[in-house]
């Protein structure tokens, strides 16, 4: 399980971290998205922010299921964006949605003990 893991969060980064530069560097097709979307660009920036910042936590001891929590919450709303106003397919966010809840799967243990410390 632990080479599961690493393998699910080192995809998860990648892909976040992939998603969140191009979001904070102004690619076209970004722009157009979050135009699209009709929130405002600033809503793009803090996206880009948290998919850049969150894959952090995966590698925490202690913090993976907070990491994935924080990106599945993304993967949430852009689920939504597609379906009820973008329109193409919302499978890649599906996806990555349901890696994070596999990583929080495999770190359950952390949610007995949400902030690491031993019981008294």
């Amino acid at each position: 399980m632990k080479y599961l893991s690493l393998a699910l969060r080192g995809l998860l980064t990648l892909a976040f971290v992939a998603a969140g530069l191009a979001k904070l560097a102004g690619v076209e097709m970004m722009v157009g998205t979050f135009d699209a979307i009709g929130v405002g660009q600033w809503f793009r920036y803090v996206t880009g922010a948290i998919e850049v910042a969150a894959p952090i936590l995966l590698w925490l001891p202690g913090k993976q299921v907070a990491g994935a929590v924080v990106l599945g919450a993304t993967m949430v709303g852009a689920v939504l964006a597609h379906l009820l106003i973008l329109g193409p397919s919302a499978v890649p966010a599906v996806i990555l949605g349901l890696i994070c809840v596999a990583v929080i799967y495999l770190h359950r243990a952390q949610l007995k003990d949400p902030l690491g410390k031993a019981a008294a």
